[in-house]
């Protein structure tokens, strides 16, 4: 069951995301609320796996309420102002609706969030046990085929990443967040909106940065609960 949450100050909003929601099969409404601050309290909680919020509310707006967040589920932003796309997307939001909400435009966004469920599911399970795992890279004209359990980490560059190895690194024409959604979970941990290290080559931890062999990398804010999450399930395995 996938766990909803809707934060709007307007009715009439909260009403017809919940409408769309209704008929879904699989998603659960756990909640419904008209400011942030009491989603804040809520996310501290309980477990949340999208949350539709809106932007412009009374008190904290809805991207103050992301800034706060340790831990963030998939969000959706649902409002009636194009101009916050730019900073949504700096933030790493999932998709950004404007108001207002149409059914095509709010199935369009669960398709691509349902897609993500499945392709992070899939992947998991298809390199739970592959010792041999690789990827091919984009490099220059052609593509090199790289070994998972030789890659330290992986930096975001704009529309690069930089993908280093003990010996060496590459540049490769992809974006972090889409690679992001490639690598297995069991291997890899996001901990910084530029970086995405390997689990297996943790050297110490603490709650500023991540050292690798040699190299310290920063823990960011909002991928802190969520690296610590996967640090413990790969003790567990």
């Amino acid at each position: 069951m996938i766990r909803c949450l809707i934060v709007d100050d307007e009715e009439p909003a909260r009403e017809l995301i919940k409408m769309h929601l209704s008929g879904l099969e699989g998603f659960e409404l756990v909640a419904s609320l008209d400011n942030a601050l009491d989603a804040f309290t809520f996310l501290q909680k309980y477990p949340v796996d999208l949350v539709f919020l809106d932007i412009r509310m009374p008190k904290i707006s809805g991207l103050e309420l992301l800034r706060s967040l340790k831990s963030t589920p998939k969000i959706i932003l649902t409002t009636a102002y194009r101009e916050y796309a730019a900073d949504a997307f700096e933030m790493e939001v999932f998709d950004y609706l404007v108001k207002p909400l149409t059914r095509e435009r709010f199935m369009k966004a669960i398709a691509k969030f349902m897609h993500y469920r499945n392709s992070q599911a899939a992947t998991n399970e298809t390199w739970k046990s592959v010792d041999d795992a690789y990827m091919f890279f984009k490099v220059g004209r052609e593509q090199v085929k790289i070994f998972l359990r030789d890659i330290l980490y992986i930096e975001g560059l704009a529309d690069y990443i930089k993908v280093h190895t003990k010996d060496k690194f590459y540049i490769a024409s992809e974006k972090l967040g889409y690679l992001e959604e490639k690598l297995p979970l069991n291997l890899f941990a996001r901990i910084h909106k530029s970086f995405i290290i390997s689990l297996d080559k943790i050297s110490s931890y603490n709650a500023d940065q991540v050292v690798l062999a040699d190299k310290a990398l920063p823990l960011g804010r909002l991928f802190k609960a969520g690296f610590l999450k996967a640090v413990q399930t790969k003790i567990k395995d």
